[in-house]
């Protein structure tokens, strides 16, 4: 049963569970026909703004700050705890005004710009392709590049792709110039981003003919075979969708969607860190509601593309609150709060139910900026309640989804949406289950109860849970522990049933074997 479905059978049952106890039933229905959970819906994204990449990732070999050939140790050894499937960069915005030429070759030769789209500060390229490509390869992470089509041109783009993948040729013999003599492996190429808006301004139709003209001559080099990624919509543009899919959809392997849990684009946006009980709630239905939306677009696909071979592809997504105050303007520098980890579980949660057409998705982003897994200060680096989410759901990349029911009281939040006390994911894999499960009442405990007899349960390998004791909580360089991952112990497994004391606002991973 999808989220929306539960939705309304919660919200007619709401009235007799709500004035009883707080019981929760989850009914897990495991079937082979069940999709696999693709790892790449855990992606992330790193755009040149703020401090995500200079400072967040990137401080240079001659730096003081512990590194790995200019990369921080202990983002290194964060990144690595998270299995990272994919990692997007240049952009976002940045990435139609990034010429990749200027990134490449001796550091004090590589000329300097204005990152016009980010508070207007000095970019000295010192973190170009091949740096970039390095990080993914220490990591063991999918690169996704994103073309320049706002202000580049398409030979630009095709030989940066002949750059990164050939082995023979002139963009080759110049990356081998530069110290790298074997090409990387390039799988993912976004042919521009947000072209409806800061990627140039294109309407869908013209963007529909230009992304045909640019994926033509981005070729594949000596075996390497490119997943051709086009600029989708915003959030509630369907015609984008509609037009693409129907000008373009033969020409493309996959299209993007961005969706922000954002109160509004105009005037504040509301402190990350102030905000009153009405508040987070009508957050988590706003983010929620990111289900409507993503279905309505693949709805659109369908009618061009009944065999799903074009692939829905969130890589942007989080929230967005108003900048730190005494941050630098234009640098999206926000704090992490319990609520965070909210959205972080929730959303993950629904592109769980979503992978027929869903096969990558990108929290925005991965350091220091929006809903950031680190923040760094100088040599300093904590970890945020968001990144406590990704940690904790790791047993859920590539594994089988189990699909499920819930049956629990709902919320009805500001602007009519519609909020469940308890939502939960489970699936399969090297003979484990797991099964994440949310409390998203900031007071209310829930029992929650899952039959188990057909799963052939023996016992609960170990817990974890991610709660604060005020949902405004957050860490801070000083207590850069005050929310973080502690051993659960509120389940108990009998033959036939499953017995958890969920806590209220919390977010608990149960491994079974």
């Amino acid at each position: 049963m999808t989220l929306r479905n539960i939705l309304f059978a919660g919200a007619v049952g709401f009235a007799s569970v709500a004035m009883g106890a707080e019981t929760v039933r989850v009914e897990l229905k495991p079937s082979d026909k069940a999709p696999d959970i693709p790892k790449e819906i855990y992606g992330q994204f790193a755009e040149h703004l703020g401090t995500c990449i200079y400072g967040g990732i990137w401080v240079g070999e001659d730096s003081p700050i512990p590194n790995t050939q200019g990369y921080r140790n202990d983002v290194l050894d964060a990144f690595r705890a998270l299995h990272i499937p994919v990692l997007r960069w240049p952009g976002g915005c940045f990435a139609d005004e990034y010429h990749w030429t200027d990134g490449i070759g001796p550091k004090e030769n590589r000329p300097r710009m204005v990152n016009n789209n980010w508070g207007g500060t000095v970019e000295d390229n010192s973190f170009g392709t091949h740096e970039f490509f390095n990080l993914c390869e220490l990591l063991g992470i999918e690169p996704y590049l994103s073309g320049n089509v706002g202000s580049g041109t398409v030979e630009e783009l095709a030989k940066w792709v002949e750059y990164i993948t050939a082995e023979d040729g002139p963009q080759a013999k110049l990356r081998k110039e530069n110290g790298r003599e074997k090409p990387w492996h390039l799988k993912y190429l976004g042919v521009g981003n947000e072209s409806w808006g800061c990627g140039g301004s294109f309407t869908p139709e013209y963007y529909a003919d230009v992304y045909r003209r640019y994926q033509t001559y981005c070729r594949d080099f000596n075996g390497n075979r490119l997943f051709k990624i086009a600029s989708g919509a915003s959030d509630y543009d369907y015609n984008w969708t509609e037009v693409m899919m129907k000008k373009a959809g033969h020409n493309m392997n996959g299209i993007s969607l961005h969706y922000y849990t954002v109160p509004g684009w105009t005037g504040s946006k509301g402190s990350a860190t102030s905000y009153t009980d009405d508040d987070y709630y009508w957050t988590l239905g706003k983010c929620l509601e990111i289900e409507d939306v993503v279905k309505r677009h693949m709805n659109i696909m369908d009618k061009y593309d009944r065999k799903k071979r074009v692939a829905l592809l969130v890589d942007e997504w989080g929230t967005w609150w108003d900048e730190e105050p005494g941050t630098v303007p234009g640098h999206l520098y926000q704090q992490n709060t319990m609520r965070d980890a909210m959205v972080a579980a929730l959303s993950l949660n629904v592109f769980h139910n979503l992978t027929e057409r869903v096969k990558m998705t990108n929290i925005a982003q991965i350091a220091n900026v929006l809903q950031a897994m680190v923040l760094t200060k100088d040599d300093k680096m904590l970890l945020t309640p968001t990144y406590y989410v990704f940690k904790m759901y790791v047993p859920h990349q590539d594994a089988k989804l189990i699909p499920l029911e819930v049956e629990g009281p709902w919320r009805k939040v500001r602007d009519g949406r519609m909020v469940p006390q308890v939502s939960v994911t489970a699936s399969q894999k090297d003979g484990r289950t797991t099964i994440s499960l949310t409390n998203t009442d900031l007071s209310k405990e829930a029992e929650v109860e899952i039959p188990v007899k057909d799963l052939k349960l023996s016992k609960v390998l170990s817990g974890e849970i991610l709660t604060a004791a005020d949902i405004r909580d957050y860490n801070e360089f000083d207590k850069p522990e005050k929310v973080t991952l502690q051993q659960f112990s509120g389940a108990k497994l009998s033959k036939d049933m499953l017995k958890i004391k969920l806590p209220a606002k919390s977010i608990v991973t149960l491994s079974l074997q």
